[in-house]
């Protein structure tokens, strides 16, 4: 079965860290750019970041940058989002998408179920 499958989410408190997974089956990520992003209640969903075929080229969201760290292992067709010094307002469903491009995020077509992060004391 084709499909993105997200993991790792849950509750944590603010200050705290996650990472975050996007795993690949019945396809490769290879060569592919993979990007993240997420919704919270009652918003538009907004990306987070991106990471090219080239896994030195990388891209955040400034409410992110410094705090989230995306990177890619391509042997285990994964790309990772790890998340530290968590705020409430990091609280969304956080996606990962793929068939796209970093330099237009709108063209992402394929996308996983989503994971929700909860931040909260």
């Amino acid at each position: 079965q084709v499909q993105l499958v997200e993991s790792g989410g849950g509750l944590v408190q603010p200050g705290g860290s996650l990472r975050l997974s996007c795993a690949a089956s019945g396809f490769t990520l290879d060569y592919r750019a993979i990007a993240w992003f997420r919704q919270a209640p009652g918003k538009e969903r907004e990306v987070v970041s991106c990471i090219s075929s080239v896994a030195s080229d990388t891209h955040y969201a400034a409410s992110v940058k410094g705090r989230f760290t995306i990177s890619r292992d391509n042997a285990e067709n994964t790309v990772y989002l790890q998340m530290n010094s968590l705020k409430p307002e990091d609280t969304a469903v956080y996606y990962c998408a793929t068939e796209g491009l970093c330099r237009d995020l709108g063209t992402f077509t394929f996308w996983g179920q989503g994971t929700q992060v909860t931040v909260s004391s």
